[in-house]
């Protein structure tokens, strides 16, 4: 069997290092080229030094005729990327930023948005993917499955905390170890860059999703059926107004971000209104049949903890109900599924591999 050639493009990040690290126990895969723009003629190992004996490879200039590029580049920057750079027009892309998640048509190629949990199937079929955002891969996956079930009927409300690698290797006044040790911050409140993808992505599943048919609701009047349809319309549920919009409607998110003093990890809080006649045992098994084809995102029935899903591709979600209220916690590895890991699986089912190909990852757990 031929491998998969891989370049990645500006891996001397936090996430250019965890590809690395995956993809050198990948079994379909071969490294052909690592570029970068500061660190030309490095060995990867002298960036990276846990990869010390693990390979020999150093960064460039070429891209060495790849099948894929992972293009691990500042947001901003993956557009000016692939105009200054020849492509051919076979070779795939894989985008780690956020130049192409809510508008995935440019030079002549059309990046789908990469959630695997969202748009598996799409995803297989896809040429060019958009990587989602750490933290709206966190959200979504407490929230996916509500919208797929109509069940927005309220704002969301979104806690979430991340570990410091989410803001980037090169150092500020936020990331130095006096100013981030014992400390908890807020920042970018109610206007973080995720928040539109999440909007966009969770009204596309709503368009795209019928309500279940599962046992829970064969008998279950909806509650935004009654108004002349059958099913819910997104005229009911709560507006979003963004005079740009290309939908009629976007639920309200409203997200607190917190910087953490931890490493690597989000942990996210999550609660919306719920809806009347649905109980808790209804919507856990809402979050598990949504799951079910998932190889790595699991509804715990205890509660979770950041430390079960770090270093790993995997995310846990957890239900309950209260006081009319649904809560979901949800957890991730910033760098791994809600990045580099969720890369390498939607490259696994670009190429028609098993879509945890060389993802079975060692949990740390303590």
């Amino acid at each position: 069997m031929n491998k998969i050639k891989v370049a990645i493009a500006g891996g001397t990040g936090y996430t250019g290092g965890e590809l690395f690290r995956i993809l050198l126990n990948h079994p379909a895969v071969e490294i052909v080229a690592a570029t970068t723009t500061s660190s030309e003629g490095t060995p990867v190992a002298s960036v990276h030094r846990d990869l010390i004996g693990e390979t020999d490879l150093c960064f460039g200039k070429e891209l060495n005729d790849p099948d894929v590029i992972f293009l691990c580049l500042g947001h901003g920057i993956s557009r000016q990327f692939v105009d200054t750079h020849e492509i051919k027009p076979e070779c795939r892309i894989i985008d780690l930023g956020n130049d192409f998640r809510l508008d995935g048509d440019y030079a002549g190629r059309n990046f789908v948005y990469g959630l695997c949990e969202s748009a598996r199937d799409s995803v297989r079929e896809a040429h060019d993917v958009a990587n989602p955002g750490c933290f709206a891969t966190a959200i979504q996956l407490a929230t996916l499955p509500l919208a797929a079930a109509g069940l927005i009927i309220d704002e969301i409300h979104v806690t979430a905390i991340t570990g410091s690698t989410g803001a980037g290797k090169k150092p500020g006044e936020t990331t130095h170890f006096s100013y981030r040790s014992d400390n908890i911050s807020i920042y970018k409140l109610f206007s973080h860059q995720h928040l539109a993808e999440i909007r966009q992505n969770l009204v596309r599943v709503r368009q795209l999703s019928e309500i279940p048919k599962t046992p829970a609701f064969a008998t279950l009047r909806h509650p935004l059926a009654g108004v002349g349809m059958s099913s819910p319309s997104s005229d009911n549920l709560p507006v979003h107004q963004e005079s740009d919009s290309a939908y009629s409607w976007n639920p309200v998110v409203n997200f607190v971000p917190l910087r953490g003093d931890f490493a690597r990890g989000i942990f996210a809080s999550v609660y919306t209104r719920a809806v009347e006649g649905v109980s808790e045992e209804d919507y856990r098994k809402i979050f598990e049949d949504y799951y079910a084809e998932s190889p790595f995102v699991f509804h715990s029935a205890e509660g979770i903890s950041m430390k079960e899903v770090v270093n790993t591709n995997k995310g846990l979600v957890h239900v309950e109900v209260h006081d009319g209220y649904v809560h979901i916690a949800s957890a991730i590895d910033n760098l791994v599924k809600g990045a580099a890991g969720q890369a390498v699986q939607n490259m696994n089912l670009m190429f028609g591999l098993p879509e945890d190909t060389g993802l079975r990852l060692k949990p740390s757990a303590f």
